[in-house]
């Protein structure tokens, strides 16, 4: 997985760029911080506005890359170590997407659970960047930022790499047109509608029931609490999220030393679980990888 972080600054009064009115710094790294790349290239930009030439910049480049700092007086200091990538995971706003989709919400919830594909719509690159980075955070016992696909055009070869994507994705549209693109998602949410809708695919695994309403539930009480904070909001859903898979995980047995604990569908059957929670559960494990081959 590589990022491309994109920083570009327009020229006004620079005597080593006498001819250039705008540039762009495309930084390419393997791990997403948006927030430690743009405060970077921020530096970056202003070296080179200053002295015209990539080998000024390239210097701290090499530092940041050897010591995790770069410093200067007059272009600002970068500390790489300032960035903690949890810091970027949580650094969307989990509360926002609860206000919009409330109940709703369980829906997303249950499909980054499942890992199931899902792409989400809207006009403004802005907002389709801020809603999907924020959604890996519902799942946050995985920190796998890796799905997430924030910038999607619908070309034969982005839509190509996409679909070569193994197991799950979160992706990102600004052309309306994906909606008829049923082939791409489990999950399609049209953000500047605030709809979601499930494909015929998906509709068996992402049946809802009374577990669905009661996360659905602890998610929106949560989120209204005027007193939390974004990330107590994702660690109330870790928390529902852990007892979830331990519950879960008592249903599993070790069959070969050394083996993964695989699921004994037999012992979940024997609880007699509403019929949308036991189907739940089933695909989960499928998800966690507690099926046997």
């Amino acid at each position: 997985m590589t990022w491309f972080y994109i920083t570009t600054m327009d020229v006004q009064d620079s005597s080593a760029l006498q001819k250039v009115t705008h540039f762009s710094i495309v930084l390419t790294t393997k791990d997403f911080n948006p927030e430690k790349y743009a405060a970077f290239t921020r530096i970056l930009c202003r070296i080179y506005l200053k002295y015209g030439s990539p080998v000024k910049m390239m210097e701290s480049y090499i530092s940041v890359l050897t010591k995790g700092i770069c410093q200067s007086e007059e272009n600002g200091s970068f500390l790489s170590k300032d960035f903690d990538v949890r810091k970027a995971y949580l650094a969307g706003s989990i509360k926002d997407i609860i206000s919009q989709f409330g109940m709703e919400t369980v829906i997303l919830y249950t499909a980054v659970m499942l890992k199931k594909k899902i792409v989400v719509y809207h006009p403004r690159i802005e907002a389709v960047q801020e809603f999907t980075r924020t959604l890996p955070a519902l799942v946050w016992h995985r920190q796998d930022w890796s799905i997430l696909h924030s910038y999607v055009h619908l070309n034969d070869d982005e839509v190509e790499a996409l679909k070569m994507c193994p197991g799950s994705y979160i992706a990102g549209f600004i052309d309306s047109e994906v909606s008829n693109r049923p082939d791409l998602y489990d999950i399609y949410v049209n953000l500047a509608e605030s709809e979601i809708t499930i494909s015929q695919q998906a509709k068996e695994a992402m049946t809802m029931g009374k577990l669905h309403k009661e996360i659905g539930q602890l998610i929106v009480q949560s989120a209204e609490d005027p007193d939390k904070s974004n990330s107590q909001v994702v660690k109330d859903i870790s928390l529902k999220t852990k007892e979830i898979l331990t519950n879960l995980a008592s249903f599993t047995e070790v069959l070969c030393d050394g083996e993964k604990p695989s699921l004994n569908f037999e012992a979940l059957k024997q609880k007699r679980f509403p019929p949308a929670t036991e189907n739940f559960l089933y695909h989960l494990a499928a998800a966690e990888q507690m099926l046997k081959i």
